[in-house]
């Protein structure tokens, strides 16, 4: 199982030293307001590098345009990471995404879950499969993370990860998709991807588009 480095700083901490541009107060589910961090300002790709690792090496063109990061098809992956500090635990994720080109995943989000990570693939297996990988040694299409999307192309899809001390919980648009409790469950990612920590964005055979890339830490519940 891949192991992310131990953070010794806290997440709330490592949020601040994210070289990124502050955003706008939301308030949360509890109805707290919490500052987002765009990791993505609209023109650049500063903060990120494209992988050229394993699956990644004939990658596709990693490009701006209009706003959005166009991740183009690769044979068979794209993808990129960032470079700087990431929380691992107690943080929120979000960023709008669309599948631009092709018929497989548009965005697997490489995320970490404390000393572990895990993948959230939108669109997998040919097209529909959405879920984490892997849990407990099976993969997204295989463990009870998985569900069935209909992704309709060049659409914009509002994407949402939160990773607490005690879930992993997952939007698609307002319809939550995943709240998976982490007792008693090991988690891992696929070597292939290992490339895109400690967090990154990837597509197969795919050309996907991200815009609104964003973090923010949150308060576990109690």
């Amino acid at each position: 199982m891949p192991i992310i480095p131990n953070r010794v700083l806290a997440p709330f901490l490592l949020l601040t030293l994210l070289p990124c541009v502050g955003g706008a107060a939301e308030p949360d589910e509890s109805g707290e307001k919490t500052a987002w961090k765009n990791l993505f300002d609209g023109k650049t790709l500063g903060g990120w590098e494209v992988i050229e690792k394993y699956d990644f090496k004939k990658h596709g063109r990693v490009r701006v345009e209009k706003g959005r990061v166009l991740l183009e098809k690769g044979s068979p992956a794209t993808g990129m990471r960032w470079k700087g500090k990431f929380p691992t635990v107690n943080y929120e994720v979000a960023l709008e995404g669309m599948r631009v080109d092709g018929q497989d995943f548009f965005c697997g989000m490489t995320f970490p879950v404390g000393d572990d990570a895990l993948t959230l693939v939108l669109g997998g297996w040919g097209g529909e499969v959405v879920g984490l990988s892997s849990i407990d040694g099976e993969p997204a299409v295989e463990n009870q993370t998985c569900q069935y999307v209909e992704f309709e192309q060049k659409k914009w899809y509002r994407i949402r990860l939160r990773v607490t001390e005690k879930n992993v919980s997952a939007w698609i648009d307002d319809r939550k998709i995943i709240d998976l409790a982490r007792e008693e469950h090991q988690f891992s990612i696929y070597w292939e991807v290992d490339p895109c920590l400690p967090f990154g964005i990837a597509t197969w055979h795919t050309t996907g588009a991200l815009r609104n890339i964003r973090v923010k830490a949150v308060e576990q519940r109690k």
